[in-house]
């Protein structure tokens, strides 16, 4: 399988509040492709969510566009985006009025509370989002970039979209940096289109318990904790289907699930998502043949459930 789109979606910059910029991809790649889909999808879009309704669909599929990052304070001081995981020497990008910026995250950790600096030349405006600098490997078995964590998982929708008949797609923003938008998403989709099943398409973590090269895993819980039923149904119809997965359970961690959990909407929701290693970092990893099986499974529950 070709991952040169998976490569384009990683190098694009949208952490959480700036997901615009990967809305407007998104617009222009369904105008650009869409014509070659099974189906044509109503498009709804709120903020900078993006709701594609194809058929007539009984479950719903969410996948957050937004990554973590880095917002310029004072004096070229760094305020974190969600939970980057970042080293001293990292490069940075990014652009304000001045210009395009490139340059190395600094780490001071000489005072009693660590702070972190972006090393560039002037002052960068306040304000400015940076995100790591992508730089993409790919091996035979592994893929290697920034932002594994959700452009994988908008690459696998994006997939599923060619040959989806009946379903919903929904583009969330904020989940790296405390939701807020999926509760409104979630609600409108039941009222309009009558859904009470999701699942969520985002990365998870490599773990003792689920390991890279083994399958997509199917989370049974994470700190929330889905309806057992609901689980049963999904774990039922991924035996049948063949195709490789694992089990994941956690006491840790969150996703769009969350917010629909919390959120007053009876809902059910299941998280699948590949394993990767060195989350949140500038070399986010993944085995080709979980994000092959995310997909696949993917396609197989939306039309099963």
């Amino acid at each position: 399988m070709n991952f040169s789109l998976l490569k384009e979606l990683c190098a694009i910059p949208a952490p959480s509040g700036s997901e615009h910029v990967l809305t407007e991809w998104l617009n222009n790649y369904l105008k650009e492709n869409s014509h070659q889909w099974k189906k044509q999808p109503i498009v709804h879009c709120f903020q900078d969510c993006l709701v594609w309704v194809f058929g007539k669909p009984r479950t719903a599929v969410f996948t957050h566009l937004d990554s973590i990052g880095f917002t310029v304070g004072y004096e070229n001081e760094l305020i974190p985006i969600g939970s980057p995981d970042y080293e001293d020497g990292v490069l940075l990008v990014g652009k304000d009025s001045k210009g395009k910026i490139e340059a190395p995250l600094i780490i001071d950790d000489t005072e009693e509370h660590e702070k972190i600096f972006i090393q560039f030349e002037r002052i960068v405006q306040r304000g400015t989002k940076l995100t790591f600098k992508p730089i993409w490997q790919e091996t035979k078995d592994t893929l290697q970039c920034c932002y594994m964590d959700n452009r994988a998982g908008v690459w696998v929708t994006l997939k599923l979209c060619e040959t989806l008949e009946n379903g919903i797609i929904v583009f969330s923003c904020y989940e790296e940096h405390g939701g807020g938008t999926v509760g409104f998403l979630a609600d409108f989709i039941q009222k309009n289109y009558n859904i009470y099943q999701a699942l969520i398409c985002d990365i998870t973590w490599s773990t003792h318990g689920v390991q890279m090269g083994k399958g997509v895993a199917i989370s049974l819980r994470d700190k929330f904790i889905p309806r057992q039923s609901y689980l049963d149904k999904i774990v039922s119809l991924s035996e049948k289907s063949g195709i490789p997965f694992q089990l994941e359970v956690e006491s840790a961690g969150g996703s769009d699930g969350s917010e629909i959990q919390r959120s007053p909407l009876l809902m059910d929701w299941c998280f699948i998502g590949a394993p990767e290693e060195n989350v949140h970092c500038y070399n986010e990893k993944l085995h080709k043949k979980d994000l092959i099986s995310m997909f696949e499974l993917y396609k197989y529950l939306m039309n099963a459930l």
